[in-house]
């Protein structure tokens, strides 16, 4: 039951800090470099897809072993390691294969993941432990 609240509590920060990002910063960086590129409307399944899996990962691989160490800070360090690796491998990709992707794109996106994973299971581990 733990590990369950871990992925709601990690999810809900997750895509509740990642909405706000990309409505109000990545989606203009990305249309000033891409404009007719990018798709006319948003394709629900395939976000949904990632982000149920990503979580996932980050449980995997942050949270879970942190919860058991009493470590919140192992889910920081862990979290933003897989964070630069899982938006570097998306963003250096595209930058080495795809014409117009900029540089900015890739700064910004690298840092706000390794940010953004880092800081939520971070926070989820606070939050779970908080609760009991």
């Amino acid at each position: 039951m733990q590990i369950l609240l871990l992925y709601l509590v990690t999810a809900v920060l997750f895509l509740g800090l990642d909405a706000l990002m990309l409505r109000n910063v990545m989606q203009p960086l990305f249309h000033a470099h891409l404009g007719d590129a990018l798709a006319e409307r948003f394709r629900v399944a395939p976000a949904a897809l990632f982000y149920m899996a990503y979580v996932g990962g980050v449980l995997w691989f942050a949270s879970v072993p942190a919860l058991r160490a009493q470590a919140p800070g192992q889910a920081l360090l862990n979290g933003a390691i897989l964070g630069a690796l899982a938006y570097g491998t998306y963003e250096f990709t595209n930058f080495a294969t795809l014409r117009d992707w900029h540089w900015q794109m890739v700064a910004a996106d690298l840092a706000w993941g390794t940010a953004l994973t880092g800081l939520s299971a971070w926070a989820g581990v606070l939050i779970v432990r908080a609760m009991g």
